[in-house]
């Protein structure tokens, strides 16, 4: 069974059909000033011009590449931005696999030739994860690609050939003081998401804590524009951010034990078509592919690459 051939087959013509809207801090920081203020913070930088922003978007990650309007280059540099209320130590190689199609579109955009005598010129890449899941973790920390290769005993003299480096910064209410401050943007959202936990925390339910903290926080003037414009679309965002999780999590967990009690291949099968399933329609070539899959060694690490992947068009590119 080659997944990869329908993987390539389909990737073109498949929208991105999630069930669920863009994340909430997309939402908070989808005008370009905005956008700017957050990147003027975390760099120590003053830029003022939000037109000289790109904006590209790859599923839940934010390319940002910002030039001067001047005769010359201020600052030429490629941002990853990403959220992530998990913390994963793996977002080094997501990060590298991110840069590796950002660059192949900057150089065709640019017209740039890989093949000729003159050296190319390229936008240098920063890698930035804002953090701000329960488990405690630094204000700030860097994680490595290199890291995570295997120690060999014949290591080159160069060390490895590859790096990606990702800049983690703890957002959580109470932590990386300093950078919030110079945000409003970025003050508001974590003073938002630190309310709902409390709310959670204690004992309300889900859909209540998120209205009484909207309330609060339209009260207080935190995020007042956003919040009272699009309450019900701010409302659903978090319901489906905290559900999602919940049920990934409960879905991977019974399939795991169902297939270990019962070790079929039924089993096993069901539980990829299930976990995809929450995150949009499955392709009907892509669905028979896995219901004749028969060996359960491979089933097993399709349903942990389902669990890992944020849609059905990222499990796909990752097969």
């Amino acid at each position: 069974m080659d997944f990869k051939k329908v993987s390539e087959k389909f990737l073109n013509r498949l929208a991105i059909n999630r069930k669920y809207k863009d994340r909430l801090f997309q939402r908070v920081f989808r005008d370009k000033k905005d956008l700017l203020d957050l990147y003027n913070a975390i760099n120590d930088t003053d830029y003022d011009n939000p037109d000289e922003l790109e904006i590209t978007t790859l599923e839940d990650v934010v390319y940002l590449s910002m030039k001067n309007d001047l005769s010359f280059v201020v600052s030429a540099t490629m941002n990853l931005y990403e959220h992530q209320s998990t913390f994963n130590p793996n977002i080094p190689i997501r990060g590298f696999m991110y840069f590796s199609r950002l660059y192949e579109t900057y150089i065709q955009n640019s017209n740039l030739d890989m093949y000729g005598s003159v050296k190319i010129k390229l936008p240098s890449p920063r890698f930035v994860v804002f953090y701000n899941g329960k488990k405690g973790q630094p204000d700030e920390m860097m994680l490595k690609l290199s890291e995570m290769f295997e120690e060999s005993d014949k290591e080159s003299d160069g060390g490895p050939a590859l790096e990606c480096c990702a800049r983690m910064l703890n957002i959580n209410y109470g932590h990386n003081l300093k950078i919030l401050k110079k945000c409003k943007r970025l003050h508001d959202y974590s003073y938002f998401i630190a309310e709902v936990n409390k709310n959670i925390d204690n004992g309300y339910s889900l859909r209540k804590a998120i209205n009484d903290s909207i309330d609060i926080c339209i009260e207080k003037d935190i995020l007042r524009d956003i919040l009272e414009k699009s309450r019900n679309e701010v409302r659903e965002m978090l319901l489906t951010e905290y559900d999602e999780k919940k049920q990934r999590k409960m879905l991977y967990r019974d399939a795991k034990a169902e297939g270990e009690q019962i070790g079929t291949l039924v089993a096993k099968r069901q539980a990829v078509i299930e976990v995809l399933e929450i995150y949009g329609d499955v392709p009907v070539e892509l669905h028979k592919l896995i219901e004749k899959e028969d060996d359960l060694e491979k089933l097993s690490e399709l349903l942990k690459l389902a669990v890992k992947s944020g849609s059905v068009q990222e499990f796909m590119k990752n097969l």
